[in-house]
C-alpha cells in the first residue's frame, strides 16, 4: 500500500527548527554573545578585591550581597518583562548596569564597593526574564522552543568561553581596562536590542480580559499553579546539585593529591563538550516527552557528581565530569522549554522571572550548604548530592494535575 506525503515525511527534525527560528531569536542570542564575552566583574571581583588588599572573607562577603542581588534582580525583572516590554526591560537593566561596572575600579571605601557591587547584582539580572521571554513570544511548539533555548545557550557558551580568555589577557595588565570592557560590553548589549528588537505583538487572553488586569495579578496569581511550584522546586535542588561542580569538586581534587591544574582540566573538559555536544545532544533529545529528557538529565548530573567521592585517579575524575556534562546538556535547554509550556499568556516574564530567582537561589545557597556539609564529613556531602539528584529527577515525571494544566494554557500535545 503506497505510502503518503505526511506518514514518509515523520516528525519534524530539529535541524529544520534550527532553519526555521525567526530573527528575534537570532538577535538576542547575538545580544547574549556580546554580553557574556564582556562579563568579566563575577568572575575577576574576588582577585580584583585580594589585589586590592581585602580578606578572603571579604571577598566573599561582597559575592554573597551581588548573590542577593541576583535573586532580587531576576523577580523584579520578571515584573518588569510583563509590564514594560522584554525590549526596553533588557535596555532598562544593560544601561545601568554598564554605568554602575565603570565605577568599580574607581570605588575607594568597601562599604561604597559593596553597595555598587550589590546594585550590579542587581540590574545585571533584570534583562534575563525578557530575554527569555523573546524566546517564548517567537516560537509556538516544544520543538522550536528547544532549538531557540538550544541557541541562545550556545551563544551564551560561547561568549563565556571567550570571555574568560579575553578577561585574563585584560587582567593581567589592568583592573581599570578589565571593568571598562565590562560597561562597553553592558552598553554595545543594550544598544544591539534598542535597535534591532522589536517586541512580539501580544496575543488577546482567552477570557477576553484586559492586559492591565492580569498584570495586577501579578506573582500571586503565577504561584497558585501548582505545576509551576514543583518545577520550581525542583529547579532549586537541581542548581544546588550542579554547583557542586564548583565546590564538591575541587575540595575532592585537593583531598586526593590533584593540583588546581588538574581542577581547571576537569571543568575545561565540561566546557568544551558543551560546546561541542549540546547541540547535536538537544536535538536527539527533542523527539522525546520534555518531562523524561528532564528527569534523566538531573538524574546524571546527581548520580555522575555523586561518583566523585569515590574516585581518585584523572581518568576516573574525567569519567564523572562528562557523566554529569551530558546530564548538563540534557536538561538546560529543556528545562526552559518545559517552563515555556506550563506559562500562561500575559505571564511569560513572571514564569520567567520565579525560574531564575529558584535558579541563582540554588546556586547562591548551593556553595554554602555544600561547604558547611563536605567540612562534616565528604561522604556526607556525595550522599546528599545523590539523593537531591535523584528526588530533582523525580520532581521532574509528569503529575495528572501538571499535564491538565500545561494543555489548559498551551494546547501542546504530548509525545
Amino acid at each position: 500500500m503506497p505510502t503518503t506525503d505526511a506518514e514518509t515525511a515523520g516528525p519534524p527534525r530539529f535541524r529544520d527548527a534550527l532553519r526555521g527560528l525567526p530573527a528575534r531569536v537570532w538577535i538576542i542570542s547575538l545580544g547574549i554573545l556580546v554580553n557574556r564575552v564582556g562579563n568579566f566583574l563575577p568572575v575577576f571581583i574576588v582577585l580584583y578585591l585580594t589585589g586590592r588588599g581585602y580578606s578572603a572573607g571579604a571577598a566573599g562577603f561582597v559575592l554573597g550581597v551581588s548573590g542577593l542581588g541576583n535573586v532580587l534582580g531576576n523577580a523584579v525583572g520578571g515584573s518588569l518583562t510583563d509590564r514594560i516590554g522584554r525590549r526596553w526591560t533588557i535596555v532598562l537593566s544593560a544601561v545601568p548596569t554598564a554605568g554602575l561596572t565603570a565605577i568599580v575600579p574607581f570605588a575607594g571605601p568597601f562599604p561604597v564597593i559593596v553597595t555598587v557591587v550589590g546594585l550590579i547584582g542587581v540590574t545585571s539580572q533584570i534583562y534575563r526574564p525578557a530575554a527569555a521571554a523573546v524566546l517564548v513570544d517567537s516560537v509556538t511548539t516544544d520543538q522550536q522552543r528547544l532549538a531557540a533555548f538550544a541557541v541562545f545557550r550556545f551563544a551564551m557558551n560561547i561568549g563565556a568561553a571567550l570571555g574568560g580568555v579575553i578577561g585574563g589577557m585584560l587582567a593581567s595588565t589592568s583592573y581599570v581596562e578589565l571593568f571598562l570592557g565590562n560597561a562597553a560590553a553592558c552598553l554595545l548589549f543594550g544598544v544591539v536590542i534598542a535597535i534591532l528588537l522589536r517586541d512580539a505583538p501580544q496575543s488577546k487572553t482567552g477570557t477576553g480580559a484586559p492586559a492591565e488586569d492580569e498584570a495586577k495579578a501579578g506573582y500571586r496569581q503565577a504561584l497558585r499553579d501548582r505545576a509551576l511550584l514543583r518545577f520550581l522546586v525542583m529547579t532549586l535542588i537541581a542548581e544546588f546539585v550542579y554547583i557542586q561542580s564548583t565546590v564538591g569538586l575541587p575540595l575532592h581534587v585537593s583531598d586526593v593529591g590533584l593540583s588546581a591544574r588538574d581542577f581547571g582540566l576537569l571543568i575545561g573538559l565540561n566546557g568544551l563538550v558543551v560546546l561541542a555536544l549540546e547541540l547535536p545532544i538537544t536535538g536527539l533529545v527533542s523527539r522525546y516527552r520534555l518531562e523524561y529528557v528532564l528527569a534523566v538529565g538531573n538524574l546524571l548530573i546527581g548520580i555522575g557528581l555523586a561518583l566523585t567521592g569515590l574516585t581518585t585517579t584523572m581518568t576516573l575524575l574525567a569519567m564523572t565530569v562528562l557523566l554529569w556534562t551530558f546530564g548538563e546538556m540534557m536538561s538546560s535547554s529543556v528545562a526552559n522549554a518545559y517552563l515555556a509550556g506550563l506559562t500562561p499568556p500575559r505571564m511569560v516574564g513572571r514564569y520567567q522571572g520565579l525560574y531564575f530567582t529558584a535558579y541563582t537561589a540554588g546556586t547562591g545557597a548551593g556553595p554554602l550548604i555544600g561547604g558547611s556539609v563536605y567540612a562534616l564529613g565528604p561522604w556526607a556531602l556525595w550522599i546528599l548530592v545523590a539523593a537531591a539528584g535523584i528526588l530533582a529527577a523525580y520532581l521532574c515525571l509528569p503529575r495528572r494535575r501538571g499535564r491538565l494544566s500545561r494543555a489548559r494554557w498551551t494546547g501542546v500535545q504530548g509525545r
